[in-house]
């Protein structure tokens, strides 16, 4: 399978438990990522991922199959002061950004974490348009 047969789409709220589940398994398998045990809020929050869509301008995009099987994620802000990371990144004005892309161990290699951010470039650039 390659990223030409996923498509990008907003994730749905009845998939958004199963996106922090992914999130959640591949975030704490990274070497060197602080562990759950270091850092539970920040998986508190990846477990909740979709809680982070309810924002204004704030999207949970998902790369799924032609089976319906969902791939990869990414969030998407519209709005930077929404990035939610703190820092100097919040401050920043008419800009948007990405954080927290994750792809299936399955399906890495395949061009999904580029489908995933060309997608957020595309509607920064749309959204920015106007």
């Amino acid at each position: 399978m390659t990223a030409q047969d996923n498509i990008v789409r907003e994730a749905r709220p009845n998939e958004y438990s199963m996106i922090g589940e992914l999130m959640v398994n591949l975030y704490s398998q990274l070497d060197g990522f602080p562990s759950i045990k270091e850092q539970p809020d920040y998986y508190k929050m990846l477990a909740n991922i979709g809680s982070l869509a309810k924002n204004p301008k704030t999207r949970l995009l998902i790369t799924t199959s032609s089976k319906g099987i969902i791939s990869g994620a990414v969030i998407y802000f519209g709005d930077m002061k929404y990035y939610g990371s703190g820092g100097i990144a919040t401050k920043e004005k008419n800009a948007a950004g990405f954080r927290l892309l994750a792809v299936a161990h399955s399906n890495r290699g395949q061009g999904i974490g580029k489908l995933l951010t060309q997608a957020c470039i595309q509607m920064a650039k749309k959204e920015h348009q106007s």
